[in-house]
Order: C-alpha cells, then sequence, then structure tokens
C-alpha cells in the first residue's frame, strides 16, 4: 500500500462514505484506527484458556489478526460495515425451537450464502472512492482471513460488544459485518457506549451454558461450534441439550431486548428458503448426498458437508417425542457406512423406548 492523500483532504469525506454505504445497503458504516491491543490481550487470553476448541485457525497468523498493519502492509484506517439480514416474513424463530419435530437453523443460514454479496457491495464502495480520489490502497475482507471484526466494528462506532460477546446495537444484532483495509488517513469515529447495564438473558438462556462469564464464551460448549464447526463426534453430555437445532443456534440473540427494535431487511439474497426456514427432521434425514448438495447450492449449509448435516439430525431425531415415524428414520440410517453417522443415529435410537 502506498499513502495517496493528505489528511486534510480527506476530513469531510467520512460523510459521502456514509451516504454511499446507505446507497449500497448497508445499515451503518463506521471508521476504525488500527490500534487492538486491547483486543490482542482478550484474544490471547480466550485462547489461552482453550476456549477454541478446534478452531485451530484462530490461532494461526500469529499477531495478524490483531495488527491489521501486518495483514496488509501500510494500513491506516479500517472501514467497517454492517447489513441487516433479518426478513420480515419467515416463520416464528420460537415456534421452530418450540416444535420438536422441526429443524432450527440459524437465521443468517436461510438464505443464500453471505459472503459473496456483502464482498460485491465492498468491492462498489471500494470502486466509488477510487472514482472521487483517484487510486488507492485497500484490501476488502467478509469474515475471510484472520480479521477481528467485532473488535473493529466496536471500535468504528458500530455497536458494543454484548455480554453473548456478539455486536450489539439498540436496533439489535441481527447484521452481517465486512471490512475496508485501506492506507486512507481517515479520522476514526469515537466507539458507543455499552447498553446491557445488568441484563442477564443472553447468559440464563443458553442451552448448553456456553457463555461462562459475561462477555467470555467457550466455544467448545457452543450449540454453534457443535453444530458447525466441530468435525468429530458431538460429545454426549450435550446432545440432549441441542434441542432439535441442527445448524447453529440463535437463543442468546432471541432472548436480546435490543432485538426487539431489529431492523428487517430487503435484500433478497437473505429471504429464506422454503423448505429450510420450519423443515420437518424426518425429511432432511432422508435426503441423500445428491440431495442435499442440490438444495444447499449457494447456501451456508453447504459447509456442513452431508455426514454433519446427517450427525446434527440424528441428534435432533433423538431428542424428537418417540413415534413409529422417528424410530422408522433412524433405523434406516442405523447401519451407515460412515462411522460419524451410525455413532450418533444409534444414540438417537436408545433415546426412544425399544428403538436399538
Amino acid at each position: 500500500m502506498s499513502n495517496t492523500k493528505n489528511p486534510r483532504d480527506l476530513t469531510s469525506f467520512t460523510v459521502q462514505l456514509r451516504t454511499w454505504a446507505q446507497e449500497l445497503g448497508f445499515a451503518q458504516l463506521g471508521i476504525a484506527d488500527v490500534d487492538l491491543s486491547a483486543a490482542e490481550q482478550a484474544l490471547n487470553r480466550w485462547l489461552s484458556l482453550g476456549y477454541h476448541g478446534e478452531m485451530g485457525y484462530m490461532q494461526q497468523h500469529g499477531s495478524k489478526r490483531s495488527r491489521p498493519a501486518e495483514l496488509v502492509d501500510g494500513t491506516l484506517s479500517i472501514i467497517s460495515v454492517r447489513m441487516d439480514y433479518l426478513p420480515q416474513t419467515m416463520a416464528s424463530a420460537w415456534q421452530v425451537l418450540e416444535s420438536p419435530a422441526l429443524g432450527y437453523i440459524s437465521r443468517y443460514a436461510l438464505g443464500r450464502d453471505y459472503h459473496k454479496l456483502l464482498r460485491k457491495r465492498l468491492q462498489q464502495l471500494a470502486d466509488r472512492i477510487s472514482a472521487a480520489i483517484g487510486p488507492f490502497g485497500y484490501r476488502v475482507f467478509v469474515d475471510s482471513a484472520p480479521v477481528l471484526e467485532k473488535a473493529i466494528a466496536a471500535k468504528a462506532g458500530l455497536g458494543w460488544p454484548g455480554k453473548h460477546s456478539s455486536l450489539l446495537t439498540r436496533n439489535g444484532s441481527w447484521f452481517f459485518l465486512g471490512e475496508i483495509y485501506t492506507d486512507l488517513p481517515l479520522t476514526a469515529d469515537p466507539p458507543v457506549a455499552p447498553h446491557c447495564g445488568s441484563c442477564t438473558a443472553c447468559l440464563d438462556i443458553c442451552p448448553t451454558a456456553a457463555i461462562v462469564a459475561p462477555y467470555e464464551v467457550d466455544a467448545r460448549r457452543c450449540i454453534s461450534y457443535l453444530t458447525i464447526e466441530l468435525h468429530g463426534a458431538i460429545p454426549t453430555e450435550f446432545r440432549p441439550l441441542l434441542g432439535n437445532r441442527i445448524y447453529g443456534c440463535d437463543d442468546c440473540q432471541l432472548i436480546c431486548p435490543w432485538n426487539r427494535f431489529a431492523q428487517h431487511t430487503c435484500e433478497k439474497d437473505f429471504l429464506p428458503r422454503g423448505e429450510l426456514a420450519a423443515p420437518q427432521l424426518i425429511e432432511l434425514f432422508q435426503w441423500d448426498e445428491a440431495t442435499f448438495l442440490r438444495n444447499t447450492e449457494g447456501s451456508p449449509l453447504r459447509r456442513l458437508g452431508h455426514e454433519r448435516w446427517l450427525r446434527n439430525i440424528a441428534v435432533a431425531l433423538g431428542n424428537a417425542p418417540t413415534s413409529p415415524a422417528v424410530v422408522a428414520a433412524l433405523q434406516k440410517r442405523r447401519d451407515d457406512v460412515r462411522p460419524l453417522v451410525s455413532e450418533h443415529t444409534r444414540w438417537a435410537l436408545q433415546q426412544h423406548p425399544h428403538g436399538e
């Protein structure tokens, strides 16, 4: 990167940036400096406690994750944006969670994968900047590199860290984040004050007690980690606690009082696919790999792969009320050639009287 602009030339430029961001569908834009030393200390402590589990990538790249100029040489400022993703019309999340015959999929994963859309919009923003001021050094990120996006967004004034560790605003937390690392010496925005107060709703509702303290999550206990990040067997102690959650968990967001004021998205890509908003577990468990790949094309669900998809659904069926249909569905995969599938299916059958 090479610094191309004098700071005085950019003093009022952020006003134009915010206008462009709004036109491109972002809910908010903020500017952060590159001092993430406090976040670096918190990350190192979290890693030292082993809370990252099998997410080895959190330890990779050394200090590049918390020192932006080491990741992208010459970075002076970070443009941080957020984009709302909650659709206005879809099955009630609580309704699905309270219907054990259905499978619950985290609300962010009901539509198309967000990475491409956000990356495209951020590139369009960078193109507008370039057209206005000439060539400049930058790199776009959307959850695709060692970037402390929540810490950056907090520094940029987009919200405050909630006690569940996600970023919160007065309009809740149903949004994606993205960044542009740049060599432009932009004026940083001030952070916003936290507004969680004495509320502990997110800690109290967590099904697996993964929020071990305010602002501290042990990922090894988190349902999102267990159903998405974990590649092996789900520990038996957590299986009954997963309920019917087959991809991620939103409980801490659903219970958060600030999400009563959530803004809904107008992005078509984030609208839920009909078969995923409130799917029948037995039907999902019958998908062969070709059906899984076809129905998850362009979806975040694709990253699971068919084997872990079945693993998660088997656990949910083990937690479902006993019925001939549930037992019959499980028995069909009892001897699956994939040990991960057969082991979880056998466990599920054991949860039903005379199932195994």
